[in-house]
């Protein structure tokens, strides 16, 4: 009840006005704003483009879970490596990757030498979107890491040794067994994932583009920031926050779905 009764408040809230019409009830019209809203456009847009990114972000950490499960040769340091950039802050990760990512950044310096020409990460509105999300898993990857970890403990190894016995490859032994295995582990991670990317990127977004350029990086979280704490638009934001709450409904909702088919069918 403790949970529902501010989500309730947070809806109703959004059926009212703002500025001369403060407190009334203004119906579904901070809603049809929402949807008059280029930049609230934008966000949702870019939601798509972070739910094409999903299998990227799951797969990355699972991937190093399972190097590090099979033991490859300094798995143990490699643990560390992988897990240290979720102590960091993500203002400290944005300043650190706002330098690497400048235009005469050492990045930059690598792709001018090679001959491939520098790149505007954080200018081009056709690319920083995409440079944020990676960014983003980058620094967040680690707990996932610790997740999949967690979930190959309770993995029966004697799959595993009969999978090698029989001479399967690596691929093969990750799609037959080791995904089938770990199927509750990776519909945890699928979710948690999703929530992190559409409701933890705020301060690398504010740090890095500042939802720019042109609008290029806006998700919902830093749309209802903006309207809450720059246009004090307290009901539109609350508009945007239910918003923002049924699309993470349905986009888990439907991944869950989608998982526990596949893992039915395997």
């Amino acid at each position: 009840m403790l949970r529902l009764w501010p989500l309730g408040l947070g809806v109703n809230f959004s059926f009212t006005g703002d500025g001369e019409r403060n407190g009334a009830t203004v119906g579904f019209d901070n809603y049809a704003e929402l949807i008059d809203d280029p930049l609230f456009r934008t966000a949702l847009r870019n939601v798509g483009w972070l739910v094409l990114l999903l299998p990227v972000a799951v797969a990355i950490p699972g991937l190093l879970a399972t190097f590090i499960y099979l033991r490859v040769p300094g798995h143990r340091i490699f643990r560390s490596v992988y897990f240290f950039p979720a102590v960091l802050s993500p203002v400290i990760v944005g300043a650190i990757f706002n330098l690497l990512l400048a235009v005469d950044g050492p990045l930059n310096a690598v792709l001018g030498g090679s001959g491939l020409g520098p790149v505007d990460w954080l200018g081009d509105p056709d690319v920083a979107m995409f440079t944020v999300v990676g960014v983003h898993i980058w620094a967040t990857s680690g707990m996932a890491l610790v997740v999949f970890l967690a979930g190959f403990a309770t993995l029966d190894s004697a799959l595993l040794d009969a999978a090698r016995v029989d001479g399967a490859s690596l691929a093969r032994m990750i799609w037959h067994v080791i995904i089938p295995g770990l199927s509750r582990t990776i519909q945890f991670v699928v979710v948690t994932t999703m929530i992190g990317m559409l409701t933890s990127t705020f301060g690398l977004l504010y740090v890095m583009t500042s939802g720019g350029p042109e609008g290029s990086t806006y998700l919902p979280e830093y749309y209802i920031w903006v309207q809450q704490g720059q246009m004090s638009r307290p009901a539109l934001a609350s508009a945007a926050s239910t918003v923002l709450f049924l699309v993470m409904l349905v986009v888990g909702v439907l991944q869950v779905g989608l998982l526990r088919r596949a893992g039915r069918e395997d």
